[in-house]
């Protein structure tokens, strides 16, 4: 039996974490798994030693208030690495910030690390890619034009493939999923988007309900449903829900009915944009912070987009919002038309299926799951090989 230490710091990261380890269990049933993760990852068959939810902040100034809780998953890995039965294999997920630390830490340990999800340094902060190519041993990236880049900064890098091409699925048709969540597939619904990390909420959610509230001025007759991450709890949503007085239905289903149900979706900058893109539905991207994260930001970000569906797509296949531009009224203009203008609808439902065939065909968790194989096989020879040695 050889052990993979795996550690995400967000909900998506925590979903790609699970279809790797569901992939392993095919490809590598003796390699087990333990780490910080979340409810799918746990479902997966990963021990938990850590909730992901304790880390999932963004942004320079707002990481500080959670200090204390990444200070303790630190030493936590740390631990790990360094007892009398390390890993035999680091697997970290996304999450730069914290997983670059642990990947220093993993080498000093002569524990081989695998890192999926390459972080965005193409994006900002580009120095960062000379200590990925000294602490990272094989970096699995997601994004096509990826691979170029960090080969050509002398990384050993893999492109695997997008993992949400591997969990893309609509189990129901539009009119039955809102049936069997009592509404009324003649009626428009909107998608509200507010994601899974604390400060996101803290930003946005009022945002988005205000906004659906001018959207239902307009449009009397539109639905709003709100798919709750995994990560959270509805009393993190409700009390803001009750304070706008909009009706929005709650749900934990299936990512890609709900946003396929949907004629048009408010949605933060993440993962969630190239899920939405993935059923071609109409969005507005929205995205807020602090203003001083945001500032530092502006300083650093090499991108002229900030959701990853324009990013991959090469253009803005949807608008986006930012900072003081993300008001209620601005994000209830774009979705408007959306639900009025058929045409408008068309254009963009086109622009974003150029999204679904660039990030091409499925089966990149299996082919991270046999570089976790190899990786971890290797490392447990070699230490086999020293132990042995006179």
């Amino acid at each position: 039996m050889r052990r993979a230490l795996i550690v995400t710091g967000e909900d998506s990261g925590d979903l790609h974490g699970a279809n790797l380890i569901k992939a392993c269990r095919e490809v590598d049933p003796d390699l087990v798994f333990f780490g910080i993760g979340g409810s799918r990852m746990a479902a997966a068959g990963c021990r938990i030693l850590l909730p992901s939810s304790e880390l999932a902040v963004v942004g320079a100034v707002e990481v500080i208030a959670h200090l204390p809780s990444v200070f303790r998953a630190y030493l936590r890995v740390k631990g790990e690495l360094h007892s009398a039965t390390p890993p035999d294999l680091l697997i970290l997920i996304d999450f730069p910030e914290f997983n670059l630390l642990l990947a220093s830490l993993a080498k000093k340990a002569g524990i081989p690390v695998l890192y999926y999800v390459s972080p965005q340094v193409w994006a900002w902060r580009r120095y960062r890619v000379k200590k990925i190519a000294k602490v990272v041993d094989c970096l699995a990236v997601i994004l096509p034009f990826e691979k170029d880049f960090y080969r050509d900064h002398g990384v050993r890098v893999e492109y695997v493939g997008n993992p949400l091409m591997d969990d893309f699925s609509r189990e129901m048709p539009r009119e039955d999923y809102l049936r069997s969540r009592g509404m009324d597939p003649a009626k428009p619904l909107v998608g509200l988007f507010p994601g899974s990390r604390r400060n996101e909420l803290r930003y946005l959610l009022e945002t988005i309900l205000e906004a659906a509230g001018l959207i239902s001025a307009k449009r009397p007759d539109a639905q709003f449903i709100l798919p709750v991450a995994p990560s959270l709890a509805e009393e993190n949503l409700l009390p803001a829900i009750r304070r706008w007085g909009i009706p929005v239905h709650l749900v934990r289903d299936n990512i890609y009915d709900v946003a396929g149900a949907c004629d048009a979706v408010v949605c933060v900058s993440g993962t969630v944009t190239l899920q939405v893109a993935l059923t071609a539905t109409p969005m507005v991207i929205i995205y807020k912070l602090s203003p001083l994260t945001y500032l530092l930001g502006r300083l650093l970000v090499k991108v002229p987009f900030i959701g990853l569906a324009n990013i991959v797509a090469g253009k803005r296949v949807a608008r986006e919002l930012i900072q003081q531009d993300a008001s209620a009224e601005n994000i209830a203009a774009e979705i408007l038309p959306m639900l009025d203008d058929e045409d408008y609808a068309r254009q963009l439902r086109k622009g974003l299926l150029e999204v679904r065939e660039k990030l091409g065909e499925g089966g990149c968790s299996r082919k991270v799951a046999q570089l976790a194989s190899e990786m971890s096989r290797d490392h447990k020879d070699s230490s086999s090989l020293l132990v042995r040695s006179p």
